[in-house]
């Protein structure tokens, strides 16, 4: 058998050689979050012109998002799965598509024809002694999107952390290798203020001893962590996690004893943080990094124990439903996985799906719960779907209420400032009764 050495010195070259084969018309796949590799993403970009109808796919942006920019139109389109502050104005102005669907189905798309992946770029840990790469920081949909591509370009970083689980490709399995050190993108914490704090106590007072978590994105997530202090033998089971666990870890309350799957072991579908974050995943095996079809599989985590998903969300109506991503009718960010973890903790016997979110926006001005959504709001998890509510006046648990106990447990949780005029659209709605403190 060849030398796995001298199959990938055959494949090494340049990025700007690499970015050549891209065919006109494919679908470029880019490695998720922080595994997006920027020296092909900017290969891409200086020779944009060379390029006809190219389709450019991935999830959250953490790079500068240049092959959105105007003059890329007829050469280069994003279609966003997740909208992020570098590809936002492209999709609401459409110079950008998205294209919503459930996370964890993303690896049977890449194969089942709904999306299939002509190229791949993706960025790597270089080759260990038998030859195989890690995706380091993002296996999710990274890896089957990169088995499932025809051209793999990937490259090799040596500043991406080696991670265990199914996180690894063989270096036979590349088309092109470019090797290439680069810093990974950092996500700062979240501003964790008073507001922030407040939610955070009031998911921590849901969360029972030996729970398995799931936390998404941002300051409530983080201050969720801050309060979990004195919790014992926390899981992780999680599409995402940051900083935050790591100090839980350290402290000793994540051990994930308590877990049914994966017991003792970290599980994630990718990571964003902060280089301490990084560091500590490096050949950790208390961290296993999975594809998205098993992490977010909802069937998967409803056999864990006491799962426990706390996601955040941007607006609640009277009915319960939730709007996580939209502005009105303008996409400002994505359903991730949120909905995959709402429906496979509701189905846990003895999970809790949390959604939780300040009580007001634009500096208290709004209410985030209102009587109807405006129109054109996405609806990213149903009134059927909605389990606790929580904002900084505390949780409620609509499962199994009716329209008008959710309106009035809804109003009881928004901010006083404007209670008075909920509880106007209340009676409206429903008669002349009491409509809530």
């Amino acid at each position: 058998m060849q030398d796995w050495k001298e199959i990938y010195r055959a494949k090494l070259t340049t990025a700007a050689e690499a970015v050549k084969h891209i065919p006109d018309g494919a679908r470029v796949f880019f490695g998720h979050a922080a595994n997006e590799p920027p020296v092909l993403v900017d290969a891409m970009v200086q020779n944009y012109e060379q390029y006809k109808n190219v389709e450019i796919v991935h999830w959250v942006p953490m790079g500068k998002g240049e092959y959105t920019l105007p003059k890329m139109a007829g050469h280069i389109r994003h279609n966003a799965l997740f909208v992020g502050p570098s590809t936002r104005a492209a999709v609401q102005e459409g110079r950008a598509d998205y294209t919503p669907f459930f996370f964890y189905q993303s690896p049977r798309f890449f194969t089942d024809g709904t999306m299939p992946v002509d190229v791949a770029l993706v960025s790597l840990t270089p080759p260990d002694k038998h030859g195989f790469c890690s995706f380091g920081v993002s296996v999710g949909g990274t890896k089957p999107a990169a088995l499932a591509a025809k051209i793999v370009i990937a490259q090799i970083n040596d500043q991406m952390p080696r991670t265990m689980g199914d996180s690894f490709i063989h270096v036979s399995r590349l088309t092109y290798a470019v090797e290439a050190s680069s810093p990974l993108p950092e996500l700062g914490g979240g501003s964790i203020g008073a507001v922030e704090e407040a939610i955070g106590r009031n998911c921590a007072a849901l969360i029972e001893d030996g729970s398995t978590l799931q936390l998404g994105i941002g300051s409530i997530p983080d201050a969720v962590l801050k309060s979990l202090g004195d919790k014992k033998d926390l899981g992780i089971h999680s599409e995402m996690f940051s900083d935050g666990v790591v100090d839980l870890y350290r402290k000793g309350v994540i051990t994930g004893a308590a877990k049914t799957l994966n017991k003792g072991k970290m599980v994630a579908a990718f990571l964003m943080g902060s280089k301490k974050l990084y560091e500590f995943v490096d050949q950790n095996p208390d961290v296993l990094m999975l594809p998205v079809d098993y992490v977010n599989d909802p069937v998967v985590i409803a056999q864990q124990n006491k799962m426990v998903a706390i996601n955040s969300c941007l607006q609640v109506d009277f009915n319960g439903q939730v709007n996580s991503e939209s502005m009105g009718a303008k996409q400002f960010s994505g359903i991730g996985g949120q909905l995959d973890y709402v429906r496979g903790a509701s189905m846990c016997p003895n999970g809790k799906a949390i959604l939780a979110m300040p009580s007001t926006a634009k500096h208290g001005t709004v209410s985030r719960i209102v009587p109807v959504f405006a129109p054109g709001t996405t609806v990213t998890t149903t009134r059927t779907d909605v389990h606790y509510i929580v904002t900084e006046y505390g949780a409620v648990d609509l499962r199994g209420k009716s329209l008008r106990e959710r309106a009035r447990l809804l109003i009881s949780i928004a901010h006083p400032d404007f209670r008075d005029e909920l509880r106007q659209a209340y009676r409206e709605r429903y008669g002349n009764e009491e409509a809530g403190t």
